[in-house]
This record gives structure tokens, sequence and C-alpha cells, in this order.
């Protein structure tokens, strides 16, 4: 792949110095030093950055100027600040100093080579891998028992079944929602006018990071109402907006978890606010796509029991490799059945509109997949991928424009979660009719989520092998 070469984004010292900053795992002193250490070759590490960029794409040089300068934050005020209030000697205060400005001059020269260089010159090279490589970096990425020309046919069957349940689910509420309105013949345009009146019901444009810390107590509760599996109250989740260094990549909603050696140190839930640049139709867009149903799906994928809780499950693996070392299908997929358990255990009231919406949701999942084969292998246009997420996802045209900027960024990991949820499911199928009457629900998600972040593939041969066998 040799994305070093040809993405500028991943030279970003202000993403791996901000996790020591904000980690619990050393005393501040202890961190501050290593920070220093690590910031003391600011100058060469940019200078190779600068030697290493050949040909590198548009996109990822326009991502790269905006995270990159987010990054420079890190070095402002609150560092310097941790700096003077430390134990550090005033020798070591002094020397931190000088690293501080000589690393934000460093910063500023490479956006400077990105800005006046790179961008002017105009020699990029298509964001698109082809079919080789993808196929390559899918085997290896996402792990499954599956080619990516399988996942990719799965994927447009799924498509198929999930608009047959969202005809039959629309056509129940049409009338109540557009009263004394004659229901359209066409299934899409009846789903449409259906959702397009259930996503007027939404938060405000400031309140939309604080409509996400309210959810997460509800959450909790629920799944030890209905004991789904064993909660730790012991780690903490903190939402937060996403640090600016960590913005720009097309995902609105991510996790920082700490890995096995600190694991009593915050989960960060990274919820990313609206632009204050975009007008009030684009940010009514957003809000109509993340409504108070779909929001509260997307609090289950990322923190309980999605992302947040198999990380807390994750770290107690007795594997530290499994522990570690991440496969992004299954933590993906975790989040995504994370979601249709909880509905099919009874959050929000069985009603047709929560599981319409699921529906959406998880075609979102779905056209991931396939617009991610057919933009990186088979060279779909933007406006071919908007038409597609707009008609048949029945997305907002804030998402869909996201979309394809996440599309041209990433390459596979689009496809992680389709693939491993519908792995997961399957094989919660074959644990039922292999124990029949004695299956229990929490006991699968625990015994799941034993295994560490291992690929889903590796999890059913262990969970489905002889007793003798796993001894």
């Amino acid at each position: 792949m040799k994305a070093w070469q040809w993405n500028p984004a991943n030279y970003n010292l202000g993403a791996t110095v901000g996790p020591l900053l904000n980690g619990r795992y050393y005393r501040l002193d202890r961190r501050l030093r290593n920070i220093s250490d690590k910031i003391s070759h600011a100058a060469e590490y940019y200078a190779a950055a600068r030697a290493n960029i050949s040909t590198p794409t548009k996109e990822h040089t326009e991502l790269a100027l905006q995270q990159v300068a987010g990054g420079m934050a890190v070095f402002g005020l609150a560092l310097a600040d941790s700096v003077q209030k430390s134990g550090l000697s005033a020798a070591e205060k002094q020397t931190f100093t000088a690293r501080i400005s000589a690393t934000r001059q460093a910063i500023q020269g490479y956006l400077d080579f990105l800005k006046n260089d790179v961008l002017p010159a105009g020699k990029f090279r298509s964001f698109r891998i082809g079919k080789k490589l993808y196929d390559q970096k899918f085997a290896y990425d996402i792990q499954s028992r599956f080619t990516a020309d399988q996942v990719y046919l799965q994927a447009l069957k799924h498509k198929a079944e999930l608009l047959h349940d969202m005809g039959h689910r629309a056509a129940r509420l049409y009338s109540k929602y557009l009263p004394g309105k004659a229901a359209p013949a066409d299934s899409l345009t009846l789903i449409a006018a259906v959702i397009d009146q259930l996503t007027l019901k939404h938060t405000t444009r400031d309140g939309f990071v604080a409509a996400v810390r309210a959810q997460i107590p509800t959450l909790v509760a629920f799944v030890n109402d209905k004991k789904l599996l064993t909660q730790d109250p012991r780690q903490p989740l903190i939402v937060r907006e996403t640090p600016l260094y960590m913005r720009g990549s097309g995902a609105g909603a991510s996790v920082s978890a700490p890995g096995p050696y600190e694991k009593g140190a915050n989960t960060y839930y990274n919820v990313e606010p609206i632009p204050a640049e975009w007008t009030p139709a684009q940010a009514e867009s957003y809000l109509r796509e993340y409504n108070d149903y779909t929001l509260q799906i997307l609090n289950i994928h990322e923190a309980i029991p999605g992302h947040y809780t198999q990380r807390v499950y994750g770290n107690r693996s007795p594997s530290l490799v499994k522990s570690i070392f991440s496969n992004g299908a299954m933590t993906e997929g975790w989040a995504v059945y994370a979601e249709r358990m909880m509905l099919e255990n009874g959050y929000g009231n069985n009603s047709d509109e929560m599981w319409l919406l699921w529906d959406k949701w998880n075609m979102r999942v779905t056209l991931n997949s396939i617009i991610d084969h057919a933009v990186q292998v088979d060279n779909m246009s933007e406006t071919e991928m908007v038409t597609l997420l707009r008609r048949e996802g029945f997305q907002e045209e804030s998402e869909a424009r996201n979309k394809w900027r996440r599309a041209t960024l990433s390459q596979v990991q689009l496809s992680s979660y389709f693939a491993g949820y519908t792995e997961i499911m399957a094989l919660r199928e074959e644990m039922k009719k292999k124990q029949g009457q004695a299956f229990s629900i929490k006991s699968f998600n625990e015994q799941f989520l034993s295994y560490g972040n291992a690929p889903v593939k590796y999890i059913r041969e262990l969970m489905l092998a002889p007793a003798v066998a796993k001894r």
C-alpha cells in the first residue's frame, strides 16, 4: 500500500502527543518527560515526512491540512500550563518550552509545504486502489470466512431484504403520519415520505453533544434490566467533543478507549459538533439524519453496549495479543449487532418507528459495503454514489456527501461493519441451533466478548468447538 508515500495525514504529532497528555497510566511528570523526548526531533521528523511524500492523493493532502493544523492545538496553552505546574526541574521546563516552540515551527513548516508546494503542483494520484490491492487488503484487514466479492454480493442481497421490510413498516405508519393523503404506489417514495416525517423530531444544533451525553444512563439501565450482559460501573465513559486533530475524516462519532495496560483510564466517546461554518440548511440536514430515533441507535453502536462495552471486555482477555491488536470487522460488527440485539429485546418498545429507522441505519451499514467496493474497484462516481445513498439509503444530502469524503479517504474499512455483523448473526444462529433451550443471550454475548478483539471466524471456531477440544 505504501501509504507513507501518498497520505500526508499520517504525519501528525498532535495526534500522538494528545493521548499521552490526556492519559493516566503514568504520573504527569513522567508523561511530560515522554512527550518532551518524543518531540525533541520534530524538525527531523517533518523533514523526513516531506522527503517521504511522493505523488500523494489530493483528498489525503486536504485531510492533512485540516488534521495537522488541528494537532497544533495540542502544543498550546494547556501543555505549556501543565509543564509550568509540573514537578520538572527548571532546566527541564526550559528545554521542554524550547522544544514546544520548535515543534510548532516544524508543524507550520510542514503545513506550508503542503499548502504552497504540494497543492499548487497538482501532481496527485487517484485515491482508488483497484481490485488487486482491494482484495488483498480486504483479506488481511477483515479476516472473514468470505472473499471481498462474496461479501459484496451478500450486501446486495441484504439491501433487497431491508427494502422489503421497510416497505411493510412504512405502509403501516403512513396514515398515522400523513393522514388523509393517498399512499404512493412506488415503495421507495412511500418509505421516503414516512422517514421524512419521523426525522423532523431531532435535537438542536447547539444541543447535539449534550443530547448524546444525556442518553447514556438510559442505555446502561436497559442493559442491566434486561440482563443482556454484565457491565462494569468502574470503567469511566466520558462524552466529549471530538479533538481537532481527529476531525475531518467523515466519521461523526468514535470511541477512544484505553488498552489492557491502562484499564482504569477514561474511555472517550468523541462526538463531532456541527461545524460553525455550516449554513442552517446544512445543520438541519445533519440533525434530521441524526434524529431522535437514530441518535439512540448511534449511542448504542458507539457506547453501550457497543464499542465502549466491547473494549471493556476486550481488555479483560487473558491474551494480550487479542487485547492489543484489534480486528476492525469484529469490533464494528459487534457494535452493529448490539443495535439489533437491543431492539430485539424491547428497546424502543418494538415500535415500527424505531425499527424503520433502524432498518434505515442498517441500510447505511449495508450500503457502506457496497459503495466501498464500487468506489475503490468499480470507479463509481460521486454523483452515482450520492444518488444511491439518497434514493435507496434514504440519507440526507449532508450524510451522503460526507460519505463520499470518507469513501475517498479509506479503503475496506467501510466494509468491516457489514462483514462482521453478518458473521456474528450467523454464529448466534448456529449457537441457538446447537444449544436449543439452553441458549442464553447473556451467555452468548459474554462468551463472544471474552475472546478479546479476535476476528469473528476464529471466535466462531472456539465457540463451536467441543468442550474437550477447547481445553
